[in-house]
């Protein structure tokens, strides 16, 4: 759902004074750092989920590779594709690569946010 006016006005001011009052956060969380890995991740788990489905079809095909008429491979190449699959989509959340601690949580919550969240409980308030 886009935002209204009014709220992609109050968004713009936010990231403004966000660079104005600290450059180096602002800049480290607008660049393609956090996104690179998890990109990596992505095609690492394709790559899994590719490799998975050659082990499936080959241990149905390869009747060598049955044990007691289980196609063993077939059932190591599905737990390959489900760890690919697994690692594909899990590798855009998790927030970054986990660099930040508490403390530095607790510092980030600086008086522009005690503002913005005192400003956003006087909307509400005066409705």
């Amino acid at each position: 759902m886009p935002l209204s006016e009014h709220e992609q006005r109050l968004l713009d001011q936010i990231e403004r004074e966000l660079y104005a009052e600290d450059p180096k956060f602002a800049s480290t969380v607008r660049g393609a750092r956090f996104r690179r890995p998890a990109r990596r991740r992505r095609i690492q788990g394709i790559a899994l989920f590719v490799v998975g489905v050659a082990l499936l079809v080959l241990g149905v095909m390869v009747r060598a590779l049955w044990v007691a008429d289980v196609p063993l491979m077939s059932v190591f190449g599905f737990v390959v594709m489900f760890a690919g699959v697994l690692l594909a989509v899990m590798s855009g959340r998790g927030g970054g690569d986990g660099k930040q601690g508490g403390a530095k949580a607790a510092k980030a919550k600086s008086s522009f946010t005690q503002r913005m969240e005192e400003r956003f409980r006087q909307r509400f308030e005066e409705q």
